[in-house]
């Protein structure tokens, strides 16, 4: 597998090896030691998928206590997926990075925790899997508004998001106690 740093170096693009032939392919998308060599992990407790349709937006979303790190990845369609950086202390507090992800190209992204996390599926419908390290702790999740201009991300053009009520009506980061954003290091 190849893993590259992203423009923020906690935030990692994982590329999978894929070997196919006049079958199909094949490729690995977990294995415990060889994605903890790469710092991902320390354990995944639990697995989730969203299936959507074009223009959904899922986020941005956090959870504080119990911080998920999520290693995502479309299983179908494709999906601009985004990182923001929310911990308290950090260089890169604020900044964002995104990647496309497809069934196409099998690209993950590893989101630690302490960063927001969103998707917008620019294809006709998307099957998005998370591994996350910690359960979900529906007390703990709260939302950051996905067009936070404090935060800028650069969305793809031309798709009207489908948001739901709650992600509608977040707030700004600005608005947001620090004391509910997690800490750096």
């Amino acid at each position: 597998m190849k893993v590259t740093a992203t423009a923020i170096p906690e935030v990692l693009l994982i590329e999978p090896r894929v070997f196919g032939d006049h079958r199909g392919w094949f490729c690995e998308t977990w294995q415990q030691e060889r994605y903890a060599e790469q710092g991902i992990g320390p354990a995944f407790v639990q697995d989730n998928q969203a299936f959507s349709g074009h223009g959904t937006l899922r986020g941005l979303h956090i959870q504080h206590p119990h911080g998920q790190g999520k290693l995502v990845q479309a299983i179908t369609g494709t999906v601009f997926d985004v990182a923001v950086d929310v911990r308290r202390g950090s260089a890169s507090f604020g900044r964002w990075v995104g990647a496309e992800l497809s069934a196409e190209n099998k690209r993950q992204l590893w989101v630690p925790p302490g960063f927001l996390h969103g998707y917008l599926v620019t294809s006709e419908s998307a099957i998005f899997g998370y591994k996350c390290t910690d359960t979900y702790h529906p007390e703990t999740q709260f939302a950051v508004r996905w067009d936070d201009p404090d935060i800028g991300i650069d969305w793809p053009a031309g798709i009207q998001p489908v948001l739901s009520q709650k992600d509608r009506d977040a707030p700004w980061l600005r608005e947001i106690p620090s004391d509910r954003l997690p800490r750096a290091g």
